[in-house]
């Protein structure tokens, strides 16, 4: 095989045992010499010898609901499984929103039937990562947490700078009664951009206590439109913390009678797809989720290569994308 491959023996072992100390140009040599000749790796052997399951967990702290029906999830998975495949680690996904599913998750670890675990959307003071860790599993966060886990390392947008870039736009665009709907406050992202939002407008004439709660879901964004537009039927602007909200948002203003951006100016946050295929076409703050995708597993698996590797947190920088609704 190592004739075949064009490598060393020792690289076709390294391969076969899923090491990742192999570059990818040896790793897809050895794959294609593996497939050529047909040999079929013995994985519970392997496994014994080496200590390793190669498999990565991604537990997403959210209902199924949500994370097959809102764009985020899918592009950060597709960053994510993009990196994991330079190497012979494979994706494994789980749904976590409930003390039983967080205790099958730590079970796992336990068993050695994953290698190294990321976590999304995490709520409140969550033990889950905490527990990962004194189990011995490589951990990271897609997500600033809001309470004190060590140094487990995380990655992120700029939450804040993208969510005050947008809200000063709309000063400067010389609208003065700026609402915002924000994401969940028990979330490093809902309280960041509600932040940047109160950042935007600290020591302006401006509507900076116009807010509602929504959940980065539609349905939410809508409901939250209808409480502004009763608390304050002059409001002239709302920052969404999603685009999905900001949909939602656009939904509630036509039922109302209000036309965008001409009576009212609405921007959401992620420039997803609904963005750029809604009427009219979304204001919206980008961020580059398949980017976070890939920094979450780049981080992972230098944890996998070096198990006392220290990690700095990984922030990605937020770009406001100007269309038609302000």
């Amino acid at each position: 095989m190592a004739v075949e491959a064009g490598v060393s023996r020792g690289t076709v072992s390294r391969v076969v045992n899923g090491s990742l100390e192999v570059s990818p140009r040896a790793l897809k040599a050895v794959q294609e010499a593996i497939q050529k000749l047909g040999y079929v790796p013995n994985h519970a052997a392997r496994s014994l010898v080496t200590r390793r399951s190669d498999t990565v967990l991604l537990v997403v702290s959210e209902s199924e609901a949500r994370v097959f029906g809102e764009p985020f999830f899918g592009s950060l998975v597709r960053g994510l499984s993009q990196e994991l495949s330079t190497t012979p680690l494979q994706l494994q996904l789980m749904m976590a929103s409930t003390a039983r599913q967080h205790d099958r998750v730590e079970q796992l670890v336990r068993n050695g039937h994953v290698d190294g675990v990321a976590l999304i959307s995490l709520h409140g003071d969550d033990p889950l990562p905490r527990n990962l860790v004194a189990a011995g599993a490589p951990v990271a966060l897609n997500g600033r947490p809001i309470s004190d886990i060590g140094t487990v390392p995380y990655v992120d947008a700029d939450n804040l700078s993208g969510a005050k870039a947008a809200t000063e736009y709309l000063y400067q665009q010389g609208r003065r009664r700026i609402a915002t709907i924000t994401g969940p406050q028990d979330m490093a992202v809902g309280i960041d951009r509600l932040s940047g939002y109160r950042s935007a407008l600290r020591g302006r004439r401006g509507g900076a206590r116009l807010v509602a709660q929504g959940d980065f879901g539609q349905a939410s964004g809508e409901a939250a439109m209808r409480e502004l537009l009763e608390k304050d039927p002059q409001v002239d602007a709302v920052f969404a913390a999603s685009d999905l909200m900001a949909a939602g948002a656009l939904r509630a203003l036509r039922a109302a009678g209000r036309r965008v951006p001409d009576d009212v100016a609405v921007i959401g946050f992620d420039d997803s797809d609904i963005a750029r295929n809604i009427d009219p076409m979304l204001t919206s703050v980008a961020q580059p989720v398949q980017q976070m995708g890939r920094e979450l597993a780049k981080l992972l698996i230098a944890q996998i290569r070096e198990p006392e590797t220290r990690l700095s947190p990984v922030i990605l920088p937020t770009e406001l994308v100007t269309r038609e609704s302000a």
